[in-house]
């Protein structure tokens, strides 16, 4: 079988999107990198001519006007060369794109030109003339007609005069940021057949993708559409009998003691307190008592509250039914985890010499005794802050299914038109992930790429539209909500994450220093901090609908079944494809060298992809 290489595969994907009209733009904080071993990347040197990539900016452009037209000095070949203002206009299409008609002035298309044409000359050597020397346009333009002469020459200028003047016409005339590359409505080739350089305004028209504006729908009643949103999510339900258990403990910090009456004979119960002489030997073999134990495992006057779960196995126990004044002899069993690993997980016998006895009286739950936990509070107040405590590590667990419920709530409240060309980029990306997990899950490589098609791509990308649009309009409305709330992470929040993962990455043997840009690590921290605080923002100003219910558990003996078939299933299929083959004989070599044929045919489709590098 043959293998498919890493870049044949990403050139496959790249040439399949490309052809399906995608381009390369990534949309910020929705990029997610092939950067892990093995995944199929497309990297964006791949990209033909006419889709190069650009990088989008951190946040979204102020609005502007649906059209405008303005004018300024855009192109400039040298210091001393003179040219007039060009005009531009702008148009607003649907999907957040843009029309850009440039009028650019003879004095810049003839300075384009001269410009290319230096270009030009420094690559040719044409006999009669010294390196460096001036040439006459005439000659260079003959020297040039191999490539297609004035014509593509001027093709060249009209490109050069394009990478000057769209940037600065779209953001600092239109305060726009382009998405992707801006392409031609009528291809550079043609366009130079009608021009002539120093002769008459010259005029381009280009269509491009550009950075959208949010806009908040009017709610009534609401001063911010984001606040107070509504939905619902579903998580397992709250643990009452740890609530209790709590409310319980709280409750014996504050328990008073109230001795027996003098005479009352009383055997100790649970729940009741004592206050004893201990003095402790090593158990023998037969439960006997041994050598006697260190100073520090005895002790006189100790108060033992008899409670489960409190000292080590046995005391307590050996302690109920005891009265004042009686030596109990009690057999216990010290933690394996004690500090003291000498003792750690041996038996010993205790001498327990009850000195007194006390009745423990549980404070009544009432806002007196929640005054006496914290001043202010209320019994209500303390029971819900305990329940909020008691449930915070399985409320942590659901946050993800909280945070997408707000999500939908907040795609809901504002408005964005989605360009295409982020459209386009992240349905790439999916792809190209799908096709990732695809083989690590054990297809062929030969199998993916019958996968890999325009076609294949386009259905993709249909299927994918909706969850794309949904996701960037919310992480565009979380970023905007950041900067309207003031919300920022501190400074020293983020170091300590930083280094919380750089620890983490030595606990795992890797080196730290190999992470990568510590500096794009510090901003992807600060920008996964931050979505957190904004969702929690919204979460306490949400009315959210919080579905309790029991978390579905697996019928084990039901899966054990059904894999029980399958292995069954795949041991006679193994026993099918054993069988003799003896019909096959000559018919068998051919198939093999048909398969020979397939590999070589396929290997060479995929080096005719695979690019191959150019000289810059």
């Amino acid at each position: 079988m043959f293998q498919i290489s890493q870049m044949a595969l990403a050139a496959c994907l790249a040439l399949s999107a490309l052809r399906a009209d995608a381009f390369t733009a990534s949309a910020p904080r929705l990029h997610h990198a092939a950067s892990s071993a093995g995944q199929i990347a497309i990297p964006s040197h791949l990209a033909v001519p006419g889709a190069a990539s650009s990088l989008l900016p951190s946040s979204p452009s102020p609005p502007s006007s649906s059209s405008s037209s303005r004018s300024t000095r855009l192109f400039s070949t040298t210091d001393n060369s003179s040219s007039s203002p060009s005009s531009s206009t702008l148009e607003r299409l649907p999907n957040s794109s843009v029309r850009l008609t440039l009028r650019i002035p003879p004095a810049s298309t003839s300075a384009a030109y001269a410009k290319t044409l230096a270009a030009i000359a420094k690559q040719l050597s044409i006999p009669g003339f010294r390196k460096g020397a001036k040439i006459p346009p005439a000659v260079i333009e003959n020297a040039w007609s191999r490539n297609g002469g004035k014509n593509a020459i001027k093709t060249m200028a009209i490109n050069e005069l394009c990478s000057e003047l769209i940037g600065p016409a779209l953001k600092e005339e239109f305060d726009l940021e382009p998405i992707g590359q801006p392409a031609l409505v009528t291809p550079a080739d043609v366009l130079a057949e009608g021009m002539t350089p120093g002769e008459g305004e010259f005029e381009v028209v280009v269509q491009c993708d550009v950075w959208p504006d949010i806009r908040w729908k009017e709610m009534e009643g609401k001063e911010k559409p984001y606040a107070g949103l509504t939905g619902k999510y579903r998580r397992k339900p709250f643990d009452q009998a740890r609530f209790d258990a709590a409310l319980r403990d709280l409750a014996e910090r504050y328990a008073r003691l109230e001795p027996y009456d003098d005479g009352e004979v009383r055997p100790l119960a649970m729940g009741d307190a004592c206050v004893v002489n201990m003095t402790g030997y090593l158990a023998n073999p037969d439960g006997s008592k041994g050598e006697p134990l260190p100073d520090a495992a005895s002790g006189d006057n100790v108060e033992v509250i008899l409670g489960t779960g409190r000292y080590m196995e046995g005391l307590v126990e050996g302690l109920v039914g005891g009265t004042v004044g009686q030596v109990k002899t009690v057999s216990v069993r010290f933690p394996d985890a004690l500090r003291n690993k000498e003792l750690a997980g041996k038996q010993a016998v205790f001498d327990v010499e009850i000195l007194s006895a006390s009745r423990r009286i549980l404070p009544e739950l009432t806002d007196e005794f929640a005054d006496q936990v914290r001043p202010g509070l209320t019994v209500e107040t303390l029971k819900e802050e305990l329940r909020k405590a008691v449930d915070s590590q399985d409320a942590q667990e659901y946050v993800p299914a909280r945070n997408e419920a707000l999500g939908k709530a907040l795609a809901e409240v504002m408005e964005v038109e989605v360009p295409e060309t982020l459209v386009t980029n992240q349905a790439r990306e999916k792809y190209a992930l799908m096709m990732t997990d695809m083989r690590d899950n054990g297809m062929a490589d030969e199998e993916i790429k019958k996968l890999i098609s325009p076609e294949n791509f386009d259905k993709y990308k249909e299927l994918s539209r909706e969850g794309i649009v949904r996701d960037f309009k919310i992480s565009m409305a979380v970023d905007e909500i950041a900067r309207l709330e003031g919300i920022s992470v501190p400074a020293y929040q983020i170091e300590e994450q930083i280094q919380a993962l750089k620890d983490q990455a030595r606990k795992e043997g890797q080196n730290p220093e190999e992470m990568g840009d510590e500096e794009a690590m510090r901003r992807k921290v600060e920008s996964t901090l931050e979505r957190r605080m904004v969702y929690d923002f919204l979460a306490e100003n949400a009315q959210l609908e919080v579905e309790y219910a029991e978390e579905e558990k697996f019928d084990e003996a039901l899966l054990e079944k059904l894999a029980q078939e399958s292995l069954e299933r795949e041991q006679q299929q193994q026993q099918l494809e054993q069988q003799p083959q003896e019909e096959e004989g000559e018919s068998g070599k051919e198939d093999s060298a048909g398969v020979d044929i397939v590999a070589e045919s396929a290997t060479a489709v995929v080096e005719e992809v695979e690019p191959q590098e150019e000289p810059v």
